[in-house]
């Protein structure tokens, strides 16, 4: 699917973007007016084009707005989760080589930062509020378009560890102009994330906003009935989340019927970040008469596909100007129908990842980068991501934990996920995790797996949770599941039981 010839356009200003705020949603903010006080701001204490600059903050509208002004004055940004720890702070500081760190109350910098200067946001906020504390001229993106590190993020770490990936403004602002070439937003909506904005997909949704113009709802997304409820007030059209995240939109729902009919004019529900279950899908729509639109891409390349609402199948089609192919272990190129590697090539492909020492390791290709991935594509040209390429050998066969686990959901209607333990004899053993709320025996489970599913991709165990850990974004927390099986087999069973994780796939 080559559309390489095709060339993002070039914009200028931003349109007008208001930030709306989840306790006081009748009072929006020009965001592109904070955005340049607080240029003006940061512009006088030293932060210019290039300059790297740490973000560790809570979403909030300060927070927003800071970004943006770091944003119109081209500086590099480095954005960090606000609950990483002190040690992983420091870490991420020396690593990018900041100079200057903007935080929030909650996210100030440890001791072991030195050389920094901080700004607190409030601080900043209440500078910027000050008569003739604006720079002049409109909000724009063209310095940081041409910065080669404009933005640095972090790779989940869900199953290793954490990487700094460097990307530019071209990259990042090319692919923001073809996500809004394909996905029909419209000046006039009013996005709700239910995301952290310390993480890809979470500020290429802020970014999106101010790309296009509308209004962004900053809601408490960890207190999802209070996030909801103020979409509700403030009239949410698209409202974006991970699965994790809607399989608790679906039971506030209907729970709670006023809170559906209140967010009755979104038309979009998107999400992204892991494959989901068919359940879902079957439950959400029920629920709300609409389907959940998937989206796929990575922090390393962004988006690069998305379904619509006049195309809700799988994720979709690619986003124009990228190539996605789908190629067996020896890179032949596969059919359609057919499951392989997902590889790519994009413009928009990160500039390298950065090293303990500060430095950077470029990409090795932007014309055959390795998403890890499993997917197809089917006879539509729709693209579908099965999951994580960490293929295991079991019985003299090839499995991909992630195909399994869609297969196992479907036939248990709950969320599955499956753990490999390396095996002596059997080369791996699977556990299978079913996520349920009653408490299920896994005896059960287990029969019903073992009937439907060939013999070699039997579960060796079947263990029963609650509820799958799960990251700050969202996502499951694929090291964490993977230390509950080992410490539970460990305790349940005897010896001769395989309790070593197998290698887990890179981020």
């Amino acid at each position: 699917m080559d559309q390489r010839n095709w060339v993002p356009p070039h914009r200028g200003a931003a349109p007008a973007l208001r930030i709306l705020d989840a306790r006081e949603p009748g009072r929006g903010q020009d965001a592109g007016a904070g955005a340049l006080a607080t240029a003006q701001l940061l512009g006088a204490r030293g932060v210019g084009t290039g300059t790297r600059v740490l973000v560790k903050a809570e979403n909030s509208p300060l927070q927003v707005v800071a970004f943006l002004g770091l944003v119109h004055l081209g500086a590099s940004v480095v954005l960090v989760d606000p609950g990483q720890t002190e040690q992983e702070t420091v870490k991420s500081a020396m690593a990018a080589r900041v100079r200057f760190a903007v935080v929030d109350d909650r996210a100030a910098l440890p001791p072991g930062c030195p050389g920094i200067t901080t700004a607190a946001l409030a601080e900043a906020q209440a500078e910027a509020r000050q008569p003739g504390s604006r720079e002049p001229g409109r909000f724009g993106f063209d310095r940081w378009r041409a910065q080669p590190d404009a933005l640095v993020l972090w790779s989940s770490g869900t199953t290793g560890a954490s990487k700094g990936i460097v990307k530019s403004g071209r990259a990042v602002i090319g692919n923001l102009e073809r996500t809004r070439l394909l996905m029909p937003y419209r000046e006039d909506d009013v996005f709700l994330p239910l995301l952290p904005f310390s993480h890809q997909y979470g500020i290429s949704l802020v970014l999106l906003a101010a790309l296009g113009g509308g209004s962004l709802v900053v809601a408490p997304y960890a207190r999802l009935d209070r996030a909801l409820e103020a979409g509700a007030r403030c009239g949410a059209t698209v409202v974006d989340a991970t699965p994790a995240t809607y399989r608790s939109v679906v039971n506030l729902m209907r729970r709670r019927p006023g809170l559906r009919a209140g967010l009755g004019g979104v038309r979009m529900w998107c999400t992204g970040g892991a494959p989901f279950d068919p359940r879902l899908q079957a439950d959400f729509t029920e629920t709300t008469g609409r389907p959940l639109l998937d989206g796929y891409g990575s922090t390393e390349a962004g988006n690069l596909a998305y379904a619509t609402p006049d195309n809700p199948s799988g994720c979709g089609r690619v986003l124009p100007g990228l190539e996605v192919r789908i190629v067996d272990r020896s890179g032949r190129p596969l059919p359609a129908g057919e499951a392989g590697e997902v590889r790519i090539s994009s413009p928009d492909l990160m500039e390298g990842y950065l090293t303990a020492d500060g430095s950077m390791t470029p990409r090795p290709s932007a014309t055959d980068h390795p998403t890890g991935d499993v997917g197809r594509f089917d006879q539509a040209g729709n693209l579908h991501v099965l999951g994580r390429n960490a293929a295991v050998h079991r019985l003299g066969h090839t499995l991909y934990p992630d195909v399994l686990e869609r297969k196992a959901e479907s036939l248990c209607g709950r969320p599955v996920r499956v753990v490999p333990l390396v095996h002596e004899r059997r080369g791996h053993a699977l556990v299978f995790v079913v996520e349920d709320p009653d408490a299920g025996d896994p005896r059960l489970w287990r029969r019903r797996l073992c009937e439907a599913l060939p013999g070699y991709e039997h579960p060796n165990h079947v263990l029963v949770t609650d509820r799958f850990p799960v990251t700050p974004r969202g996502k499951t927390d694929a090291r964490r599941l993977r230390e509950w099986a080992v410490r539970r087999l460990a305790h349940a069973t005897g010896p001769g039981v395989p309790v070593t994780p197998a290698a887990p796939a890179q981020d």
